[in-house]
């Protein structure tokens, strides 16, 4: 019983995202942390209040983090094809450059 609770403990730690989730990832940090300091700096020159500028912009970062840093499933849509591993290829018949691999 200790060994899956483990096991879950460590996939859901492990955040395994595939690489366009990646990018997904990337596009929307770097989207909302420009909209969030766009619209803290906006509200904060407009009502003339530095903190409500950086508490906005606190805000925006702690709403990014949280959209992006745990492992959502919209981050893992597309997995990877990996190859097996090497003990497993033998008997495949897999040729390269016209020659037989085993």
């Amino acid at each position: 019983m200790t060994d899956q609770l483990i096991a879950q403990a460590r996939n859901l730690l492990e955040g395994q995202i595939d690489f366009q989730g990646q990018k997904k990832a990337e596009l929307f940090t770097s989207f909302s942390l420009a909209g969030f300091g766009l619209v803290a700096l906006l509200v904060g020159y407009i009502q003339q209040d530095i903190y409500l500028t950086l508490w906005l912009g606190l805000l925006g970062t702690f709403v990014t983090f949280v959209a992006v840093v745990p492992p959502w499933p919209i981050y893992n849509k597309d997995p990877e094809a990996w190859l097996p591993a090497a003990g497993a290829l033998t008997g495949m018949g897999i040729e390269v450059d016209g020659k037989k691999i085993n």
